[in-house]
């Protein structure tokens, strides 16, 4: 049996599970603050960078960089960096862990994204992977100028882009640069075709303006009520309001066809001699947090052990710390470390790619055969 085979006693596919840490400005409590207030802190090269260095030091596999408009009662927050943009920065910054940006599909040009997520896998030497996002929520379409979308459009939306990624991926073949000076010729043109996607809402002719990404085809996640079964998904993102039902909402998405289960799971642990009910009763304050999943706050002996129940049962564990300034250190200092006795964290070979974590191969172009048939 290998690492990328069925272990039916953990209820996961992979072998080893692993952690992916979630950064979203200061924190996901919307009333996180930054250590120095402005914009320009916020939004500081040099405080992202040292808080993705300081969780790929500290053991993450894997993190992944919000997107989508802020609420609107996180009156702390000045902006957002775009996912895409953040994960490009930190690609040179890191050799290890997989960096894997939120990005919408509803309002977004699914070409430009498909390229720039090309792009992205460039600058990582493939670590890079996508969380798709997509929501029918106001706030989203005013943001951009747009109609609202009903769910219904949301979901055929998720489907498109995932396709016309694929397609866009796949659409130079891995040899389609010849770079042969002494006949001049950068490129054969044989390998190299047209996406020729028709949808409901747009067309895309293609091909991509950048050679096929280092992974082939980057991985694709998907919070599990966007997808379906026409979605061509790798993983499968669930999210539920306890640690016992988010192992039925695994177990459901296994049930549904998901080879790779990953649970979202926010936490707030004692730290800086604060016990995490009262650092949040503070943030609370100010602004409610209702978490979109369960919360895990508390002692980190706590954390660890409740983390360990879901590990059990899923293959990563995308981690959402309240604030991530604070909770980051407790982390990779007190849980990280117990969790690697108890689970037997995935470890992340230099080089090694986002496909290799979650045990998939790399494919070869969709249009290959096309091209094989044309030269026989």
């Amino acid at each position: 049996m290998t690492s990328s085979q069925q272990r039916p006693e953990y209820g996961r596919t992979l072998a080893q599970p692993f952690l992916a840490l979630n950064l979203d400005g200061a924190g996901d409590h919307p009333a996180a603050r930054e250590p120095e207030a402005g914009q320009a802190a916020a939004h500081s090269g040099r405080r992202l960078a040292t808080r993705v260095q300081a969780a790929e030091a500290g053991g993450f596999q894997a993190i992944t960089f919000a997107d989508g408009a802020l609420d609107a009662r996180a009156t702390t927050h000045p902006g957002r960096l775009a996912g895409i943009h953040a994960a490009a920065y930190a690609g040179p910054l890191t050799r290890r862990a997989a960096l894997i940006p939120v990005a919408d599909v509803v309002y977004t040009e699914p070409f430009h994204l498909a390229t720039q997520l090309m792009s992205l896998d460039f600058v990582t030497r493939g670590r890079a992977g996508w969380i798709v996002y997509g929501t029918g929520e106001e706030i989203e379409a005013r943001t951009v100028g747009r109609e609202v979308a009903d769910a219904a459009r949301v979901k055929r939306e998720v489907v498109d882009a995932i396709e016309v990624a694929r397609r866009t991926w796949d659409s130079w073949e891995d040899d389609a640069e010849i770079r042969d000076v002494a006949t001049g010729r950068f490129l054969d043109a044989d390998k190299i075709h047209y996406v020729d996607f028709e949808g409901e809402n747009y067309s895309v002719k293609g091909p991509s303006i950048t050679p096929r990404p280092p992974q082939g085809q980057l991985p694709v996640l998907a919070p599990s009520d966007l997808v379906s079964a026409e979605a061509e998904v790798d993983g499968v993102l669930v999210a539920a309001d306890s640690v016992d039902a988010l192992l039925e909402a695994a177990a459901t998405a296994r049930d549904n066809g998901a080879r790779i289960v990953i649970a979202e799971v926010a936490v707030a642990l004692d730290a800086r001699g604060r016990a995490a009910a009262d650092r949040l009763a503070t943030l609370d304050a100010e602004t409610i947090w209702t978490p979109d999943t369960v919360l895990l706050s508390g002692t980190a002996a706590h954390v660890t052990s409740e983390l360990a129940r879901v590990l059990a049962a899923v293959d990563g564990v995308r981690l959402r710390p309240a604030e991530v300034d604070v909770d980051l250190p407790e982390l990779v200092n007190l849980v990280l470390p117990g969790l690697r006795r108890k689970t037997g964290l995935a470890e992340t070979p230099v080089d090694g790619s986002f496909r290799d974590l979650l045990g998939l191969t790399r494919p070869a172009s969709r249009y290959t055969a096309t091209t094989a048939s044309k030269e026989n």
